[in-house]
């Protein structure tokens, strides 16, 4: 099997040949852990552990594509320092929020997860309905220029005969209008000024179907991926009931269009505590999730034995274990065990690989894991 047919019939419970091998990425900080500890400075991380275990990496016979296919406000906002204090900058970010990092980074660590970053927020651009009109709602119009490549058409006909997986990333209703509101702030919204809420879900949601069909007319990807993240440990940030009012029915209609163009695995991606929102994914039509972090209460095998083949997972092994080592190690990557052996599971970290993850420690682990994913 190619990387594609193996990664498609894994999370859809088919007959994969061998499970995928992800045993997690590393950040930043992990990288400089690992390079004191053998990793070669010269060298790409996942190449060289294949090497050491043995592994033959796979050439594929097409290359990876990518639609780039743009779902962000445009334009961006203006990226600045606003103030450097007591080893901190406040800064603008891109998406308007005013903001707090450690002056040990730059304001673009905000943009993407290149490390284990703690922020603070201090505002959001949307208070009111004002804010609202005036900086954000003009800024998602799908027919922007930037919004789809200029080679979009040539991108899709490449995507044709792929052997490597299309993936599409779309920010969830959740996400989206907490980066618009702030977290604080928008909980509060949902009480105090649900009117404006339905409003801006009501213009997330057809954003995101016009900006998917066009996709979607040329190409099927093999996997889309909502990035909500809306539970802490222990609970939903939102109570089940409220996400079964506001954002419930935007899910449908995602997923119901993703369905009728045959999208394989359409993924709910959320840290946290998930056991309260899973039942409402799957009733949206959602068929997988991750990263199923142990540390928030997951339990992968409960999950897999209530809800069986209507949710496929990744992650699910727990960091903290990893760290440990030895046989703390082993106990952990075995008590996946079952789910892995049931289908509909590619595991690995429960999120992305901290730097208490030593290099030894990561190798034994991933060689654990590729026996039991059939690569060793």
């Amino acid at each position: 099997m190619n990387e594609r047919e193996r990664y498609c019939q894994t999370l859809t419970f088919g007959n994969p040949d061998r499970i995928p091998l992800q045993p997690g990425g590393p950040r930043e900080s992990t990288l400089r852990a690992w390079h004191k500890q053998g990793l070669p400075d010269d060298v790409h991380w996942h190449k060289y552990l294949l090497n050491v275990l043995g592994i033959e990496a796979e050439t594929p016979s097409t290359q990876r594509i990518s639609l780039d296919v743009n779902f962000l406000m445009i334009p961006t906002f203006e990226e600045k320092v606003l103030e450097h204090r007591g080893g901190h900058y406040i800064v603008q970010d891109w998406m308007g929020n005013i903001t707090e990092i450690s002056d040990e980074y730059d304001y673009t660590y905000i943009r993407t997860a290149k490390d284990f970053v703690t922020r603070k927020w201090h505002s959001a651009p949307v208070k009111t309905r004002e804010d609202w009109l005036r900086e954000i709602a003009w800024r998602y119009d799908t027919k922007h220029p930037e919004r789809f490549p200029k080679d979009f058409d040539e991108r899709c006909q490449a995507a044709q005969n792929r052997d490597t997986v299309l993936s599409v990333t779309v920010p969830g209703v959740f996400w989206q209008l907490r980066e618009w509101c702030g977290f604080e702030n928008l909980c509060m919204m949902f009480l105090d000024d649900p009117d404006l809420v339905t409003e801006m879900i009501a213009l997330w949601e057809q954003f995101v179907l016009d900006t998917l069909t066009p996709i979607l007319d040329r190409v099927t990807p093999d996997y889309v991926q909502f990035n909500e993240d809306m539970a802490y440990k222990g609970h939903s940030m939102i109570s089940p009931a409220m996400v079964r009012q506001f954002i419930l029915p935007t899910w449908c209609k995602w997923a119901n269009l993703l369905h009728q163009h045959s999208c394989p695995i359409i993924c709910l991606d959320s840290d946290g505590y998930v056991a309260q929102l899973i039942p409402l994914w799957i009733e949206a039509g959602f068929n997988c999730t991750f990263p199923i972090e142990v540390a928030a209460g997951n339990d992968l095998v409960a999950y897999r034995e209530k809800y069986g083949t209507a949710m496929a997972f990744l992650g699910g092994i727990d960091k903290r274990a990893l760290a440990v080592g030895g046989s703390t190690m082993r106990q952990e990557v075995m008590r996946v065990a079952p789910v892995i052996q049931s289908g509909g599971y590619i595991p690995g970290c429960d999120h992305g690989v901290p730097p208490d993850i030593s290099w030894p420690n990561f190798v034994e682990y991933s060689r654990l894991l590729a026996q039991l994913t059939g690569w060793l």
